[in-house]
């Protein structure tokens, strides 16, 4: 099917994408501004992009207005920008509509939020408003109603993740224990992904949730159990909602436009009632803490491969770059990006370099500091740098490399991921990639830290000093090292 896809480098367009790609649809991405939004190669081929805003009307008579598709999603909100949020979206949505209604499109999906209470919250509000102006569209409508989303990089989740890692106890204002149905973002992707053309959903409206229903205080101690903390949570009477929305922005990384709206939506119970599709699109919906560990997998991709594992059995040829779609967390992270232009190697040597590091050739600088970070790993129970490597210069997927595991070795495309497994209060990446840009060969290396608690972050504003001339200099010497002139050529420091 041909498929126009809005908000589609937004939070759910990202990962509803490649679900859409792997069944073999065409996609259409609508989008203010394409630079925004980056993909892999294997996309290039089923990919368009249309730069439209839809606060204003859509050039129907341009012959650039993609107008011939057969499915709809609208996945635009503006509860995060400036000024009256509920005016835009109803402006966006009755642009929308228009356009829709010019086009050969046969079904609208919409993805609102769940509205089953008599007293609603203005976002809550805002969203009910588009879905009325949505129906109004000459394209049947199917309408998948969801509360709080659990996947990393939704606004609900790192703002539950700020606060359980930063706050051993908290003081939280009576809402709290409000009830809510969350769902984990493997299932709306699901949904969002079966209704397509499926006509027994056109015209309808369902609400999805989880298969519990929790108070926000259950959610914040649950979170906490999967993490491995120890959380206190004392809820009082007298937090207005300005003193909760400064809670939440000083605390967290929400911004207070945000935060203002959320702690509004969250005095009101969000639980499904219509379940219907439970019945036309059975499958396994995930409890609340399998949801928050399948957010926490080593690496995130986008839904197309579930673990780094799938790559290696997986049966699916659509893909030839299955590495395309490992991706290094990008929320909750702390990071130290590297860049050198290429200048004394060319770039087969450079990526020999990076597939040759660790084991006997060392870390290309200070390896003496990898070495004493080894001791100190096995004397807390770790692996230390015992295990090296299997070959000098070759690397495989699932390889052992130091205290590394290999996620992605892709000499061709000149990418090389690995897994920190010693001991660390939180998780860690380090990639190492080439690029041509016009004339031009670059060598970014790529550190990636995501804390666990306090402890992760106190560890690492700790190693930062080291971090600064260690990175340095194994970047710089990767670019210039050339193994044939050794010795009395380009030295590796030890």
């Amino acid at each position: 099917m041909k498929v126009l896809l809005t908000g589609a480098n937004g939070y759910i367009g990202m990962r509803l994408l490649p679900a859409l790609i792997e069944q073999g649809h065409e996609v259409t991405c609508c989008l203010r501004d394409k630079t925004r939004m980056t993909l892999p190669r294997e996309f290039e081929e089923t990919v368009r992009f249309f730069e439209v805003d839809f606060m204003d009307s859509v050039p129907i008579d341009d012959p650039d207005t993609p107008l011939d598709f057969d499915v709809a999603y609208y996945l635009i909100h503006s509860m995060s920008s400036r000024g009256d949020f509920e005016e835009k979206e109803k402006r966006c949505a009755q642009n929308f509509v228009n356009y829709l209604d010019a086009s050969t499109a046969k079904q609208l999906v919409y993805l609102s939020g769940i509205v089953n209470e008599d007293e609603l919250s203005k976002h809550l509000r805002s969203r009910l408003n588009v879905e009325r102006i949505l129906k109004t569209a000459r394209a049947k409508h199917t309408v998948l109603r969801a509360g709080i989303i659990v996947g990393s990089g939704s606004a609900s989740f790192e703002i539950i993740r700020d606060l359980v890692e930063k706050l051993p106890l908290m003081v939280a204002p009576k809402w709290l224990n409000t009830k809510c149905q969350p769902i984990a973002i493997r299932n709306v992707i699901y949904y969002l992904r079966d209704v397509l053309g499926n006509e027994k959903c056109y015209g309808r409206v369902f609400d999805i949730g989880g298969p519990e229903v929790l108070t926000y205080k259950e959610i914040l101690l649950q979170f906490a159990e999967v993490r491995g903390f120890t959380r206190y949570i004392l809820t009082v009477p007298v937090m207005t909602p300005r003193l909760s929305s400064y809670w939440l922005f000083f605390v967290t990384a929400t911004s207070y436009r945000l935060a203002v709206n959320l702690v509004d939506s969250m005095k009101v119970d969000v639980i499904a009632q219509n379940k219907a599709i439970k019945n036309l699109l059975p499958m396994e919906v995930y409890p609340y803490k399998r949801a928050v560990e399948m957010a926490f997998n080593k690496i995130e991709q986008n839904l197309v491969l579930s673990s780094w594992k799938d790559s290696l059995v997986s049966t699916n040829r659509r893909f030839k770059k299955l590495s395309n779609f490992v991706e290094i967390p990008k929320n909750g992270v702390f990071k130290d990006i590297k860049t050198r232009e290429v200048t004394h190697n060319t770039r087969k040597q450079v990526i020999g370099n990076i597939f040759s590091i660790g084991g006997a050739r060392g870390w290309y600088y200070a390896t003496f500091l990898w070495k004493i970070r080894g001791v100190l790993d096995k004397l807390v129970g770790g692996i230390g740098l015992r295990r090296g490597r299997t070959a000098a210069n070759k690397i495989y997927v699932g390889d052992a490399l130091d205290f590394w595991r290999v996620l992605v070795a892709d000499r061709e495309e000149g990418r090389l991921l690995l897994y920190a497994e010693m001991k660390l209060p939180g998780e860690a990446w380090l990639e190492f990639c080439v690029e041509q840009k016009e004339e031009k060969l670059y060598l970014h290396q790529n550190a990636t830290f995501r804390p666990r608690g306090l402890m992760g972050r106190l560890y690492w504003y700790a190693v930062l000093p080291f971090h600064f001339f260690v990175f340095n200099g194994m970047i710089t010497n990767i670019e210039k090292y050339r193994p044939a002139e050794n010795p009395g050529g380009n030295s590796i420091p030890q």
